[in-house]
């Protein structure tokens, strides 16, 4: 495990090289949360519209990309905040939404529930 999520709209999109960022997302979590990088696996979730307070989504001034990661039980309060806050560096670092935009960046862990399963064919 980790199930990671990557959540980013337009104006984010051709600001995002999806490999590196994914790359770089597993060895967060690899070198942070103890996963084993063959279970990391990112999905990317891209909306051509984000909308932000009031202003006018077409306008294009505010880039938003959200990671999510869910982890199996056992990691510290320590750990997970520890990987958010390097999930958000990573954003930061990988991320050139261009002039007049706002990057919006944010992450979580989460535990994933008991319940999960998976499977591999």
């Amino acid at each position: 495990m980790p199930q990671i999520t990557v959540d980013y709209s337009h104006p984010g999109k051709d600001a995002l090289d999806r490999h590196v960022f994914a790359r770089a997302l597993h060895e967060a979590a690899v070198g942070i949360a103890a996963a084993k990088p063959e279970a990391c696996k990112t999905l990317f979730r891209y909306s051509d519209c984000g909308v932000f307070g009031y202003e006018d989504p077409d306008a294009g001034g505010h880039a938003i990309v959200h990671v999510t990661i869910g982890l199996l039980a056992g990691r510290s309060d320590e750990t997970k905040a520890r990987l958010t806050e390097a999930v958000v560096e990573l954003i930061r670092r990988h991320v050139a939404p261009g002039d007049g935009v706002t990057l919006h960046a944010s992450a979580e862990v989460r535990e994933l529930d008991r319940s999960y399963r998976k499977c591999e064919q």
